[in-house]
Protein backbone atom coordinates (compact mmCIF):
# COMPACT_ATOMS: atom_id res chain seq x y z
CA UNK A 1 0.00 0.00 0.00
CA UNK A 2 1.18 3.52 -0.82
CA UNK A 3 2.55 5.70 1.97
CA UNK A 4 2.01 9.44 2.41
CA UNK A 5 5.72 10.01 1.80
CA UNK A 6 5.33 8.40 -1.62
CA UNK A 7 2.31 10.33 -2.92
CA UNK A 8 2.71 13.75 -1.24
CA UNK A 9 0.23 16.32 0.00
CA UNK A 10 -1.43 17.31 -3.27
CA UNK A 11 -2.29 13.74 -4.26
CA UNK A 12 -3.56 12.99 -0.76
CA UNK A 13 -5.89 16.02 -0.73
CA UNK A 14 -7.20 15.05 -4.17
CA UNK A 15 -7.95 11.53 -2.99
CA UNK A 16 -9.72 12.74 0.14
CA UNK A 17 -11.83 15.45 -1.49
CA UNK A 18 -12.63 14.18 -5.00
CA UNK A 19 -15.76 12.32 -3.90
CA UNK A 20 -17.16 14.89 -1.47
CA UNK A 21 -20.65 16.17 -2.19
CA UNK A 22 -21.40 19.90 -1.92
CA UNK A 23 -24.67 21.70 -1.41
CA UNK A 24 -26.16 24.18 -3.88
CA UNK A 25 -24.69 27.17 -2.03
CA UNK A 26 -21.10 25.91 -2.32
CA UNK A 27 -19.12 27.64 -5.09
CA UNK A 28 -15.66 26.35 -4.14
CA UNK A 29 -15.42 23.38 -1.80
CA UNK A 30 -12.71 21.28 -0.21
CA UNK A 31 -9.33 21.35 -1.93
CA UNK A 32 -10.37 23.77 -4.68
CA UNK A 33 -8.89 27.10 -3.55
CA UNK A 34 -7.31 29.09 -0.71
CA UNK A 35 -10.72 29.27 1.00
CA UNK A 36 -14.10 27.65 0.66
CA UNK A 37 -16.52 30.02 -1.09
CA UNK A 38 -20.21 29.94 -0.13
CA UNK A 39 -23.23 31.85 -1.47
CA UNK A 40 -24.95 34.02 1.12
CA UNK A 41 -28.75 33.97 0.62
CA UNK A 42 -29.17 36.91 3.02
CA UNK A 43 -26.68 39.10 1.13
CA UNK A 44 -26.65 37.99 -2.52
CA UNK A 45 -24.04 40.58 -3.50
CA UNK A 46 -21.51 39.03 -1.09
CA UNK A 47 -19.92 35.61 -0.71
CA UNK A 48 -18.92 33.93 2.53
CA UNK A 49 -15.32 32.72 2.89
CA UNK A 50 -14.28 29.87 5.21
CA UNK A 51 -10.69 28.97 6.05
CA UNK A 52 -8.91 26.73 8.53
CA UNK A 53 -5.15 26.44 8.99
CA UNK A 54 -2.81 25.04 11.62
CA UNK A 55 0.79 25.29 12.70
CA UNK A 56 2.64 22.40 14.33
CA UNK A 57 5.61 22.56 16.68
CA UNK A 58 8.70 21.21 14.96
CA UNK A 59 7.20 21.80 11.49
CA UNK A 60 6.14 25.46 11.38
CA UNK A 61 8.05 26.71 14.42
CA UNK A 62 10.59 25.47 16.97
CA UNK A 63 10.01 24.73 20.68
CA UNK A 64 12.19 27.72 21.60
CA UNK A 65 10.26 30.15 19.38
CA UNK A 66 8.75 33.00 21.46
CA UNK A 67 5.12 32.02 22.01
CA UNK A 68 3.75 35.46 21.08
CA UNK A 69 5.29 35.02 17.63
CA UNK A 70 3.78 31.54 17.37
CA UNK A 71 0.34 33.02 18.05
CA UNK A 72 0.85 35.81 15.54
CA UNK A 73 1.87 33.37 12.83
CA UNK A 74 -1.07 31.04 13.50
CA UNK A 75 -3.58 33.84 12.95
CA UNK A 76 -1.72 35.63 10.14
CA UNK A 77 -1.45 32.48 8.00
CA UNK A 78 -5.22 32.14 7.87
CA UNK A 79 -5.64 35.88 7.19
CA UNK A 80 -3.23 35.55 4.25
CA UNK A 81 -5.54 33.00 2.62
CA UNK A 82 -8.55 35.30 3.04
CA UNK A 83 -6.46 38.03 1.40
CA UNK A 84 -5.66 35.76 -1.53
CA UNK A 85 -9.38 35.61 -2.32
CA UNK A 86 -9.76 39.40 -2.18
CA UNK A 87 -11.74 39.07 1.04
CA UNK A 88 -12.12 40.54 4.52
CA UNK A 89 -11.70 38.34 7.63
CA UNK A 90 -14.36 38.51 10.31
CA UNK A 91 -14.50 35.86 13.08
CA UNK A 92 -12.00 33.28 14.33
CA UNK A 93 -12.17 30.01 16.24
CA UNK A 94 -8.89 28.95 17.85
CA UNK A 95 -7.94 25.42 18.89
CA UNK A 96 -4.81 24.89 21.00
CA UNK A 97 -3.42 21.39 21.51
CA UNK A 98 -0.48 21.48 23.90
CA UNK A 99 1.57 19.45 26.37
CA UNK A 100 0.27 19.49 29.99
CA UNK A 101 3.70 20.35 31.40
CA UNK A 102 3.90 23.68 29.54
CA UNK A 103 3.71 26.71 31.78
CA UNK A 104 0.49 28.72 31.88
CA UNK A 105 2.51 31.85 31.08
CA UNK A 106 3.60 30.28 27.77
CA UNK A 107 0.00 29.72 26.66
CA UNK A 108 -1.05 33.19 27.80
CA UNK A 109 1.76 34.71 25.73
CA UNK A 110 0.80 32.57 22.74
CA UNK A 111 -2.75 33.87 23.03
CA UNK A 112 -1.49 37.44 23.23
CA UNK A 113 0.08 36.92 19.80
CA UNK A 114 -3.20 35.55 18.46
CA UNK A 115 -5.08 38.52 19.91
CA UNK A 116 -2.63 41.05 18.48
CA UNK A 117 -2.94 39.63 14.97
CA UNK A 118 -6.73 39.50 15.33
CA UNK A 119 -6.89 43.09 16.54
CA UNK A 120 -4.67 44.33 13.70
CA UNK A 121 -7.07 42.81 11.15
CA UNK A 122 -10.38 43.60 12.91
CA UNK A 123 -11.07 39.94 13.68
CA UNK A 124 -13.18 38.77 16.62
CA UNK A 125 -11.99 35.60 18.36
CA UNK A 126 -15.36 34.04 19.22
CA UNK A 127 -14.46 30.58 20.53
CA UNK A 128 -12.38 27.47 20.07
CA UNK A 129 -11.08 24.46 21.95
CA UNK A 130 -8.18 23.29 24.08
CA UNK A 131 -6.76 19.79 24.36
CA UNK A 132 -3.65 18.03 25.59
CA UNK A 133 -1.09 16.13 23.56
CA UNK A 134 1.86 13.87 24.29
CA UNK A 135 4.47 15.58 22.14
CA UNK A 136 4.26 18.35 19.52
CA UNK A 137 1.89 21.24 20.18
CA UNK A 138 -0.53 22.49 17.50
CA UNK A 139 -2.54 25.67 17.03
CA UNK A 140 -5.45 25.70 14.57
CA UNK A 141 -7.29 28.83 13.44
CA UNK A 142 -10.59 28.78 11.57
CA UNK A 143 -11.72 32.04 9.98
CA UNK A 144 -14.92 33.33 8.50
CA UNK A 145 -14.84 36.21 6.03
CA UNK A 146 -16.66 37.82 3.17
CA UNK A 147 -15.94 39.15 -0.30
CA UNK A 148 -18.05 40.96 -2.85
CA UNK A 149 -18.94 38.81 -5.85
CA UNK A 150 -17.19 41.28 -8.12
CA UNK A 151 -13.96 41.11 -6.08
CA UNK A 152 -13.74 37.36 -5.40
CA UNK A 153 -10.51 36.12 -6.98
CA UNK A 154 -9.80 32.43 -7.32
CA UNK A 155 -6.91 30.40 -8.71
CA UNK A 156 -8.71 29.21 -11.82
CA UNK A 157 -9.29 32.39 -13.86
CA UNK A 158 -5.89 32.88 -15.51
CA UNK A 159 -5.57 32.93 -19.30
CA UNK A 160 -2.66 32.49 -21.70
CA UNK A 161 -1.02 35.89 -22.19
CA UNK A 162 -1.79 37.16 -18.69
CA UNK A 163 1.08 38.89 -16.89
CA UNK A 164 2.33 37.30 -13.67
CA UNK A 165 3.22 39.48 -10.70
CA UNK A 166 4.57 38.98 -7.19
CA UNK A 167 4.57 41.46 -4.34
CA UNK A 168 7.58 42.06 -2.10
CA UNK A 169 10.72 39.91 -2.09
CA UNK A 170 11.12 36.15 -1.89
CA UNK A 171 13.34 33.72 0.02
CA UNK A 172 15.04 33.50 3.39
CA UNK A 173 11.87 33.22 5.45
CA UNK A 174 13.47 30.90 8.01
CA UNK A 175 15.68 33.78 9.11
CA UNK A 176 12.65 34.97 11.09
CA UNK A 177 10.28 36.57 8.58
CA UNK A 178 7.93 33.57 8.69
CA UNK A 179 7.11 34.63 12.27
CA UNK A 180 6.64 38.36 11.67
CA UNK A 181 5.18 38.70 8.16
CA UNK A 182 2.15 40.87 7.52
CA UNK A 183 -0.59 39.41 5.31
CA UNK A 184 -1.13 41.44 2.14
CA UNK A 185 -4.75 42.10 3.02
CA UNK A 186 -4.91 45.80 2.12
CA UNK A 187 -2.98 45.25 -1.10
CA UNK A 188 -5.23 42.39 -2.20
CA UNK A 189 -8.39 44.36 -1.44
CA UNK A 190 -7.13 47.32 -3.45
CA UNK A 191 -6.13 45.10 -6.37
CA UNK A 192 -9.39 43.19 -6.55
CA UNK A 193 -11.61 46.27 -6.21
CA UNK A 194 -9.77 48.35 -8.83
CA UNK A 195 -8.58 45.74 -11.35
CA UNK A 196 -9.65 42.53 -13.00
CA UNK A 197 -7.26 40.17 -11.21
CA UNK A 198 -7.90 36.89 -12.99
CA UNK A 199 -6.13 34.47 -10.63
CA UNK A 200 -4.33 34.85 -7.31
CA UNK A 201 -2.90 32.94 -4.36
CA UNK A 202 -0.53 33.61 -1.48
CA UNK A 203 2.98 32.17 -1.63
CA UNK A 204 3.03 29.82 1.33
CA UNK A 205 4.80 26.78 -0.16
CA UNK A 206 7.22 28.67 -2.41
CA UNK A 207 6.95 29.93 -5.98
CA UNK A 208 8.27 26.62 -7.34
CA UNK A 209 5.24 24.87 -5.86
CA UNK A 210 2.57 27.58 -5.92
CA UNK A 211 2.99 28.86 -9.49
CA UNK A 212 2.50 25.39 -11.07
CA UNK A 213 -0.57 25.06 -8.84
CA UNK A 214 -2.05 28.33 -10.10
CA UNK A 215 -1.29 27.37 -13.71
CA UNK A 216 -2.86 23.94 -13.27
CA UNK A 217 -6.03 25.40 -11.74
CA UNK A 218 -6.25 27.90 -14.63
CA UNK A 219 -5.56 25.19 -17.26
CA UNK A 220 -2.53 27.12 -18.53
CA UNK A 221 1.24 26.85 -18.59
CA UNK A 222 3.72 29.49 -17.50
CA UNK A 223 6.92 31.16 -18.56
CA UNK A 224 8.97 33.23 -16.12
CA UNK A 225 12.29 35.02 -16.28
CA UNK A 226 14.35 33.85 -13.27
CA UNK A 227 16.55 36.95 -13.38
CA UNK A 228 13.47 39.09 -12.67
CA UNK A 229 12.53 37.33 -9.44
CA UNK A 230 12.72 39.77 -6.49
CA UNK A 231 14.94 38.23 -3.81
CA UNK A 232 15.72 39.16 -0.25
CA UNK A 233 19.34 40.16 0.22
CA UNK A 234 21.60 37.12 0.46
CA UNK A 235 19.12 34.70 -1.10
CA UNK A 236 19.97 32.69 -4.20
CA UNK A 237 17.45 31.63 -6.84
CA UNK A 238 16.76 28.28 -5.19
CA UNK A 239 15.92 29.93 -1.89
CA UNK A 240 13.70 32.51 -3.59
CA UNK A 241 11.62 29.82 -5.29
CA UNK A 242 11.66 26.99 -2.74
CA UNK A 243 12.06 28.29 0.83
CA UNK A 244 8.33 28.92 1.17
CA UNK A 245 6.44 30.93 3.79
CA UNK A 246 6.88 34.23 1.96
CA UNK A 247 3.14 35.02 2.16
CA UNK A 248 3.43 37.42 -0.75
CA UNK A 249 0.75 37.62 -3.45
CA UNK A 250 1.18 35.86 -6.79
CA UNK A 251 -1.41 36.95 -9.33
CA UNK A 252 -2.26 37.04 -13.04
CA UNK A 253 -3.70 40.03 -14.88
CA UNK A 254 -4.64 40.82 -18.47
CA UNK A 255 -2.53 43.19 -20.62
CA UNK A 256 -4.87 46.21 -20.39
CA UNK A 257 -5.06 46.15 -16.59
CA UNK A 258 -1.36 45.39 -16.43
CA UNK A 259 -0.41 48.70 -18.03
CA UNK A 260 -2.65 50.68 -15.67
CA UNK A 261 -1.36 48.78 -12.63
CA UNK A 262 2.25 49.62 -13.45
CA UNK A 263 1.37 53.32 -13.34
CA UNK A 264 -0.72 53.29 -10.16
CA UNK A 265 0.87 50.74 -7.82
CA UNK A 266 3.96 52.86 -6.89
CA UNK A 267 1.68 55.72 -5.85
CA UNK A 268 -0.54 53.54 -3.69
CA UNK A 269 2.14 51.29 -2.14
CA UNK A 270 5.46 53.12 -2.49
CA UNK A 271 7.23 50.94 0.09
CA UNK A 272 6.25 47.55 -1.37
CA UNK A 273 7.80 46.24 -4.57
CA UNK A 274 5.62 44.82 -7.32
CA UNK A 275 7.47 42.76 -9.94
CA UNK A 276 6.46 41.33 -13.31
CA UNK A 277 8.01 37.87 -13.36
CA UNK A 278 6.57 36.39 -16.56
CA UNK A 279 3.39 35.23 -18.25
CA UNK A 280 0.81 32.50 -18.33
CA UNK A 281 1.01 30.49 -21.54
CA UNK A 282 -0.78 27.71 -23.35
CA UNK A 283 -1.04 24.46 -21.36
CA UNK A 284 1.99 22.23 -21.24
CA UNK A 285 4.60 25.00 -21.00
CA UNK A 286 6.69 25.30 -17.81
CA UNK A 287 9.71 27.50 -18.45
CA UNK A 288 12.14 29.24 -16.13
CA UNK A 289 11.29 27.44 -12.90
CA UNK A 290 12.88 24.30 -11.48
CA UNK A 291 10.72 21.94 -9.37
CA UNK A 292 10.82 22.63 -5.64
CA UNK A 293 8.96 24.26 -2.81
CA UNK A 294 7.48 22.80 0.35
CA UNK A 295 5.33 19.68 0.26
CA UNK A 296 4.06 18.04 3.43
CA UNK A 297 4.99 14.35 3.69
CA UNK A 298 7.70 14.55 1.00
CA UNK A 299 9.75 17.66 1.96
Amino acid sequence: MAKLSEIGEEALVEQLTSGLKSGRNVIAGAGQDDCAVIRNPDAPEKLTLLKTDCIVEGVHYLPETPPSKVGWKAMARAVSDIAAMGGVPEQALVTIVIQPDREVAYVRSLYKGLERAARDHNISIVGGETSSCASAAMISVSLTGHVEKSACTRRNGGRPGDTLYVTGQLGGSLGGRHLTFRPRLAEARWLTTHFNVRAMLDLSDGLASDLPCLAKCSATGFQIKPERLPRHRGCDLKQATSDGEDYELLFAMGPRDSRRLSATWPKKFPKLALTKIGYLTKPGVAEGLDPGGWNHFTS
